[in-house]
Order: C-alpha cells, then sequence, then structure tokens
C-alpha cells in the first residue's frame, strides 16, 4: 500500500479517497498520532487521514514518519 520516496517517507498508493484502506493502516501502525481535531477528516479516529504524520498531496499524502 505504500511507496517508499527517496527522502525515507512513505506516499499512500490508495489515494485520497480509500477510507477503509487507510483505517486498516492506522490500525497497523504503532506511530500513529491523531491530528488535531481540525486537521481530522475521516469518520474512523484511528485512520491514516487523521494522522499527525499525515501530509496530503495531489493525489494521495505522504507519511513523514521515517521508521528506523
Amino acid at each position: 500500500m505504500w511507496k517508499i520516496l527517496k527522502n525515507g517517507c512513505r506516499e499512500y498508493l490508495g489515494g485520497q479517497s480509500d477510507w477503509s484502506g487507510a483505517a486498516n493502516e492506522a490500525l497497523q501502525c504503532v506511530s500513529f498520532r491523531e491530528d488535531v481535531e481540525e486537521e481530522c477528516v475521516a469518520d474512523e479516529v484511528r485512520s491514516c487521514y487523521n494522522c499527525r504524520y499525515r501530509r496530503w498531496t495531489e493525489n494521495s499524502f505522504i507519511c513523514l514518519h521515517v521508521s528506523g
């Protein structure tokens, strides 16, 4: 579900409308941190779309949390 970028960030391959996929990814992520309420867009609290490490791109988002 992810493409690893040269800078170590991950780009989500599900786009901006894969609500269930983003929620499933967040359930498996030990680094998930809920963003401030104004930035949350998904109904499920634990969703990559609601994570403080998420940064929107034109077609999807990248995860700024670099593992390791």
